[in-house]
């Protein structure tokens, strides 16, 4: 009768054996708790720059806090200043008001975004936010939201996404404004501070950088940094042709339909269409922590 086949003995766990797996679980967890890291080490960050398609007249008395499209060739748009706050319908042409409601003298305009209809916007220093009919800019009634400050506001259509000019993003739920999420934005380990003006641009988020000529495209998900689009060139053609009061690049408006991005800033003359288009050239160390990330904001 044959030797009944031997069985093959079972590996053992050694001790050298276990170290090794712990360690690499631990790094694994480590990458998946820190969900920016682990975004940036998948996926990497994107780096680019822009082209102008088209320039529009823009009112260079408009302090643009907020702004946005919808459709027919039309803009609202939210600017700020002490006794000179309001809120605005605007022909994407001409830069022509076409409506407008003053703001009390007391009041600082900030953000503004669109959602069932109805405009909402957020002011400075406070935690007071107005509706207004989107027809006739009539206000409608007030709300108080859950963040610090006042800044920027953007929706998906069903969600806001806010900004307190701090390196948080926000998601508000519409009816109560109560805060869903937060989530603090980094970049290679620094916080990306002054988040202003946002738009929600196919499934980003798009942020100005107060005080930089960049905007800063965040995953709405988990806060981690999906890109960064570098917009120095427009502050530059418009002091080469004379325009020295200039201020900050502010204001970011998105037409879906047409897959159109409209960008402008604080007292600037002109509107422009842009197309984003990626650098091809590799990226220098430390421009991006130069040219787009600043200190936090400090109140004078």
């Amino acid at each position: 009768m044959a030797d009944p086949p031997r069985r093959k003995p079972r590996a053992l766990v050694t001790v050298p054996n276990l170290l090794s797996f712990c360690l690499v679980a631990s790094v694994v967890v480590l990458l998946l708790v820190s969900s920016n890291s682990w975004f940036v080490f998948v996926h990497g960050v994107s780096y680019e720059t822009i082209t102008v398609v088209n320039e529009f007249p823009h009112d260079p008395e408009a302090f643009t806090q907020g702004l946005l499209y919808t459709g027919n060739d039309t803009l609202f748009e939210s600017t700020g200043l002490y006794g000179q706050s309001s809120v605005r319908k605007v022909a994407l042409r001409s830069g022509k008001v076409e409506e407008l409601h003053k703001m009390d003298d007391s009041l600082f305009g900030e953000g503004l975004t669109l959602i069932n209809n109805r405009l909402l916007q957020v002011t400075w220093l406070q935690k007071t936010g107005f509706i207004y009919d989107h027809k006739n800019l009539s206000q409608l009634g007030t709300f108080h939201h859950d963040m610090k400050d006042g800044w920027g506001l953007a929706s998906d259509g069903k969600v806001l996404f806010g900004s307190d000019g701090s390196s948080t993003l926000y998601q508000l739920n519409p009816q109560t404004f109560k805060a869903v999420s937060k989530h603090v934005v980094y970049y290679n380990g620094h916080q990306v501070y002054n988040l202003n003006e946002l738009e929600y641009i196919h499934g980003e988020v798009w942020a100005n950088v107060y005080g930089a000529d960049c905007i800063v495209r965040i995953s709405p998900k988990d806060g981690a940094v999906l890109g960064w689009i570098l917009l120095q060139s427009l502050r530059k053609e418009q002091i080469e042709a004379g325009y020295m009061g200039l201020d900050v690049l502010n204001g970011i408006a998105w037409n879906h339909e047409q897959e159109r991005i409209f960008v402008t800033g604080k007292l600037w003359p002109k509107l422009y269409e842009i197309k984003v288009l990626p650098i091809k050239t590799p990226i220098e160390e430390g421009i991006i922590e130069q040219l787009c990330l600043r200190k936090p904001f400090k109140f004078l």
